[in-house]
């Protein structure tokens, strides 16, 4: 389990990677490229062994509270958040959508590691759940500022508000 959680993660790295790849957005990619740096913490951290000679690494607070933060930031945008989106409107919003679904591939796998009793840094669940939400923000905002309409509901079906994030 702990080498699926960690592979789900090494590949959440990739599908980001991809998606910063072909994102033109400088604000999102400078974003994506330093998440990118801590997912490799966060593989390293569920890939050492709890009773090993080395320590994990660890994923602090803080690393959760800045995710928090983009998420608030991002959900603050004018127009942003009126209704689901639609993945497949935007190419590079779509593969933030894939990068997404990764990572809550990857927060199950964590989710069936910690219920089997593995000793994890308590902070990766944390982590992945945030980072979630602002994957999924990010290519909100990537069709925001590109001008389209991904909007899952159609004009006679846009009265109700759905909710924030989180």
């Amino acid at each position: 389990m702990r080498v699926e959680a960690g592979g789900t993660v090494d590949e959440l790295n990739a599908v980001t990677g991809f998606a910063r790849s072909i994102c033109e957005d400088t604000e999102v990619c400078e974003l994506v490229k330093v998440i990118q740096r801590e997912l490799f913490t966060v593989g390293s951290s569920l890939a050492t062994l709890p009773n090993g000679k080395k320590l994990p690494p660890k994923i602090t607070d803080e690393m959760v509270d800045v995710l928090t933060e983009h998420v608030h930031r991002i959900e603050s945008i004018e127009g942003l958040l009126f209704d689901w989106s639609l993945p497949g409107e935007h190419t590079v919003s779509a593969a933030f959508d894939m990068a997404r679904t990764v990572c809550r591939r990857a927060e199950r796998h964590i989710v069936h590691l910690i219920e089997s009793g593995e000793q994890i840094d308590s902070n990766i669940l944390r982590y992945i759940n945030r980072l979630s939400d602002l994957l999924w923000l990010l290519g909100s905002v990537v069709e925001l500022r590109a001008g389209v309409d991904a909007g899952l509901r159609d004009d006679t079906n846009k009265k109700a508000r759905w909710s924030r994030a989180w």
